[in-house]
C-alpha cells in the first residue's frame, strides 16, 4: 500500500469531518484530535506497522491514525465507545481510503470490555489513548489478545514515563511492573500538545512494547498482580510491612521475601516484575 492511495487527514479536514457529524471532543471519553498527518504517520513508523500486520487502534475519532496504519498494514480493528465516531468511520475511510474500505473493521464497545474481535488475530496494538483510562486499556488488550506482538500507543507523557520507568527510579510502579510482565517497554519518543484539537494542557509521549514471555514461576499472574499491588499500596514502607497482609504478617512477609531472595527491608520501586514473580511463587510455597 502506498501513501498515494490514501489521503490523510489535516486540521481543517478534521474541523469540516466533526462539523458534518456534528462532533465535539468530551472530556467524558478523553477526546483530543490528532490534526498533524506528520505525527500519525511518524507512530506508524515507530510502531513498526508492517504490511502483514493485524493493527488494532482504540479510540481512533475521526479516523486520523487510522488512515495512516491502513496505510502500511493489511487490516485494521478498531475500537470505538463513541457511537457518533463509530457510524461515521467507515464513510471516511470509504472516502480517503477507497481500496482499504474493506480492510477496516469498526467495533462500537468500551475498549476495557472487548473479549473478542472480528476476523484474523491482532499482531500489533497503535493507539491515541485517552489519558484517563490508558493503562487499564493496554493491560486489558495485552492479556486479552496474547497475539499481540507489538504496541504503540501515545498516551500522557507522564503516564508514559511511569509506563516505561525502570526498578529504582523514582516514577516506577504499579504500571511499570505490570507492563513488564508482558514485555520490554521503552518510551519511544515526545509529542508536543499542539498537534491535537481541542490542545490538551500536557504533552504525550509514546511508549513501545515488545511482547516476550513473562517470567518463569509456579505463581500465576494474578497471584504476581496481587504481590504489586500490596508492594506498591504503601510505597514508603520496606516490603516486609507493606506485604504484610498480603502474606498475613509481617514474619510471613518476611519468610516469603527471604525464600525469594529478596531483602525484607527494601521497598517496591526497588524490585523488578521477576522479583515479584519469585516473591509470589514464594508464598505458595511457604503457605503449603
Amino acid at each position: 500500500m502506498t501513501s498515494g492511495q490514501v489521503q490523510l487527514l489535516g486540521a481543517t479536514a478534521i474541523r469540516e469531518l466533526a462539523e458534518r457529524y456534528d462532533v465535539r471532543p468530551t472530556k467524558q471519553w478523553g477526546q483530543n484530535f490528532v490534526v498533524d498527518a506528520n505525527t500519525v504517520r511518524r507512530i506508524v513508523r515507530v510502531a513498526g506497522v508492517r504490511p502483514s500486520d493485524v493493527v488494532l487502534e482504540v479510540g481512533p475519532g475521526l479516523g486520523s491514525l487510522t488512515l495512516a496504519i491502513l496505510e502500511q498494514a493489511a487490516r485494521a480493528v478498531v475500537i470505538e465507545v463513541d457511537p457518533t465516531l463509530a457510524a461515521a468511520l467507515p464513510e471516511t475511510v470509504a472516502t480517503l481510503a477507497p481500496t482499504r474500505a474493506e480492510d477496516l473493521a469498526v467495533v462500537q464497545a468500551d475498549a476495557l470490555r472487548v473479549s473478542e474481535l472480528p476476523g484474523p488475530a491482532p499482531t500489533a496494538l497503535v493507539a491515541n489513548l485517552p489519558y484517563n483510562v490508558s493503562v487499564p486499556v493496554v493491560l486489558h488488550l495485552l492479556e486479552t489478545f496474547p497475539s499481540i506482538e507489538r504496541v504503540l500507543v501515545m498516551v500522557q507523557l507522564e503516564v508514559a514515563e511511569r509506563l516505561a520507568a525502570a526498578p529504582g527510579s523514582r516514577t516506577y510502579g504499579v504500571p511499570s511492573a505490570k507492563a513488564a510482565w508482558y514485555g520490554e517497554v521503552t518510551l519511544a519518543g515526545t509529542v508536543a500538545r499542539s498537534i491535537f484539537w481541542p490542545v490538551p494542557n500536557v504533552d504525550s509521549g509514546l511508549v513501545r512494547i515488545v511482547r516476550r514471555d513473562p517470567p518463569q514461576t509456579s505463581a500465576s499472574r494474578t497471584e504476581v498482580f496481587a504481590c504489586v499491588d500490596a508492594a506498591f499500596a504503601q510505597r514508603r514502607k520496606t516490603l516486609r510491612a507493606a506485604l504484610k497482609g498480603w502474606a498475613g504478617s509481617a514474619a510471613a512477609a518476611e519468610e516469603c521475601l527471604r525464600a525469594a531472595g529478596v531483602d525484607p527491608q527494601a521497598r517496591g520501586e526497588q524490585i523488578s516484575i521477576e522479583g515479584f514473580a519469585a516473591v509470589a511463587a514464594a508464598r505458595s510455597r511457604v503457605s503449603a
